[in-house]
């Protein structure tokens, strides 16, 4: 075995083969399994789908001409599955029109191996893409830990139960009436779920505290932004989310922290999320508060506004997106009974 091979056979992976000639599949089986791989071979499309929902194959062969599903339409349903979308798939063919590679380009396929097809590239370029794959599985993995660490530090204190779930919807909703890209749609949904992530370095006695924090105590909340960022790391995936996570807590009047930016210094997708987090904040049942109605809440917001502090703009699409999708009534549900008398604006405490 040459030394290329060697090193697949160390890391191995799996292969699925959908291919419905015989001496094709078991060809296929044979050549891949010189390489280490764990190769399981089908003859149809329905076949391959029902492997799909209880496999994570590193990649799929997949033929064409397909009795059942064709080749083409069976990458599309691939491409279009969440949890499948990532991985590569190369349509093996004996068609060579120039029409049926944009069609599997169009379909999703990450390449093309024509038949007859050559041992040695074939296994060249599914070393390649096994490699790929597992980068890819890498930066998944990376991401869902950082995602874990947000929900553990929902998790040590039960009056934020849902509160990442509920920030990532508020924060969507506010930018879908915004018209905002998708991109940064996504990142609003990421960084609602991420946006206090660095307050897994803030001992339980501060963020639990139901007294006012003292100027030690403080600072130590104060940092959970910059830790948050540093957890998000290099990774390119929450690139976005990075700036969310650092300036959530930033003002429109320059009063925030941690870098004390003002106006549209701001990040727009992190003004944002600092609305949805003070409505959620408000309008939840806190050591230090108890909950008050959505209007209480939109009174409060556009006080901020008046004071400079956020945005009417973004306020109003807020309480906008917030009535037309009925989160207002819906939010009682989830944060327990809502206080009937409110103290004075001036008087009630935000501590996020």
């Amino acid at each position: 075995m040459d030394e290329a091979s060697r090193n697949t056979a160390e890391g191995s992976g799996n292969i699925l083969v959908v291919e419905d000639d015989r001496v094709n599949r078991l060809l296929l089986v044979r050549l891949l399994g010189l390489d280490g791989y764990d190769v399981h071979a089908v003859e149809d499309g329905e076949c391959a789908l029902a492997f799909l929902e209880t496999h994570a194959p590193d990649v799929i062969l997949l033929d064409v001409g397909l009795p059942d599903i064709d080749g083409f339409e069976l990458c599309r349903r691939i491409k279009q599955d969440p949890a499948t979308r990532l991985t590569p798939v190369v349509m093996v063919t004996g068609l060579r029109e120039r029409a049926d590679r944009i069609e599997g380009i169009t379909a999703g396929a990450d390449d093309f191996l024509s038949k007859p097809f050559d041992s040695e590239e074939l296994r060249a370029r599914v070393r390649s893409l096994v490699r790929l794959k597992r980068y890819t599985d890498d930066l998944e993995s990376a991401e869902s830990v950082i995602l874990s660490l947000a929900l553990t530090v929902e998790a040590r204190d039960a009056y934020t139960e849902g509160h990442c779930e509920r920030l990532a919807r508020y924060a969507l909703g506010t930018g879908e009436a915004l018209r905002l890209p998708q991109a940064d749609l996504a990142a609003l949904y990421r960084g609602g779920y991420l946006h206090d992530v660095g307050k897994i370095g803030v001992p339980d006695a501060v963020l639990q505290k139901p007294a006012k924090l003292t100027p030690v105590e403080s600072e130590l909340m104060r940092r959970h932004p910059l830790i948050g960022e540093r957890l998000c790391g290099n990774l390119r995936s929450l690139g976005p989310v990075r700036s969310i996570v650092r300036h959530h807590h930033e003002r429109f009047d320059g009063s925030g922290y941690p870098d004390g930016l003002s106006g549209n210094d701001v990040p727009l997708l992190a003004q944002i999320v600092s609305i949805v987090d003070a409505y959620d904040a408000i309008t939840s049942t806190r050591p230090y508060h108890a909950a008050a109605s959505p209007e209480h809440a939109f009174a409060e917001l556009r006080a901020d506004v008046a004071e400079g502090r956020h945005r009417a703009d973004l306020v109003e699409a807020f309480i906008e997106a917030s009535r037309t999708d009925g989160w207002a009534a819906a939010s009682r549900d989830v944060r327990g009974p809502v206080r009937q008398a409110q103290p004075p604006l001036a008087a009630r405490s935000r501590r996020r």
